[in-house]
């Protein structure tokens, strides 16, 4: 077993070998994470894993070209190759219907899913989510666009974060460090180049589909994000049909972590709901 609690099990899913954490009983919840420098399901879910993990099944990969998950050769990215291994991972483990949880950048991926495939999504969470239009923030131009330093990391972290006192100095060397790990950076930089309003555009559903959707839809946002803008959970609240909003006050982009508690509530009661 690897001393690195960001590597846990290994399956292969759409021909991929993909590192994911899997732990608890009950109905299974995936979580998707979000697309930051050197992150991985490990760093997003951390604190929510092991609480979610008390009534339910969950189950964390690492997203194609994003942390220990392996790599395509070709180093190209696209939202088909994103659903294909998602849905490959589903298939892999045999899941047949799963509540679906996307943060950031996880929940495009996530809301594809739900309509591509959406007898098997019970209930959708999307936090600080894309998905919709918005003019690229100054945030999220410098996440896409890191270039690997620790006084870079420490200033993105800023962003990410509405208390500062969250921001240490260990926590930039820890995330920078992640960032530097071979292959990271090189699949990370090929995912969203300049002109990055391009991708915000690309991973924008209609809303005619968003209105389309029949899933149970929990919408989280922070207040004070930075890097996705607060219209964005508007937006989807007011598009899909059948959903609900909470906004967290004194809350930047790390929902989970900064108001780790009460998030995890929520998401545990709001999947009770559908058992």
């Amino acid at each position: 077993m690897s001393q690195n609690p960001e590597i846990s099990k290994s399956i292969r899913a759409a021909g991929i070998e993909t590192n994911y954490h899997d732990e608890g009983k009950g109905s299974p919840i995936v979580l998707l994470h979000g697309s930051g420098p050197g992150v991985s399901a490990w760093a997003n879910w951390r604190l929510t894993i092991p609480e979610l993990a008390k009534k339910y099944r969950v189950l964390a990969p690492d997203v194609l070209g994003f942390g220990f998950t392996e790599r395509p050769k070709d180093n190209r990215y696209d939202m088909d190759k994103w659903v294909k291994h998602a849905v490959g991972f589903l298939d892999a483990l045999s899941l047949d219907k799963v509540g679906l949880v996307g943060n950031s950048f996880g929940s495009a991926l996530a809301l594809q899913l739900a309509t591509r495939i959406p007898q098997r999504i019970s209930r959708l969470v999307l936090m600080g989510a894309v998905g919709v239009g918005f003019e690229l923030t100054e945030g999220l131009d410098k996440a896409w666009g890191y270039q690997p330093s620790i006084e870079s990391m420490r200033e993105l972290m800023g962003y990410f974060a509405f208390d500062r006192a969250l921001v240490t100095d260990e926590l930039a060397e820890l995330r920078y460090k992640a960032s530097i790990r071979p292959g990271f950076q090189e699949s990370f930089s090929a995912m969203f180049p300049a002109p990055r309003q391009r991708w915000i555009d690309s991973l924008a559903l209609p809303e005619e589909t968003l209105r389309a959707l029949p899933h149970e839809t929990l919408v989280i946002h922070g207040r004070e994000d930075k890097i996705i803008p607060l219209s964005n959970a508007y937006q989807l609240h007011q598009k899909i049909q059948r959903s609900q909003l909470h906004v967290f006050g004194r809350c930047g982009h790390w929902t989970q972590i900064e108001h780790s508690k009460r998030f995890n509530e929520l998401l545990s009661d709001f999947f009770a709901e559908a058992a």
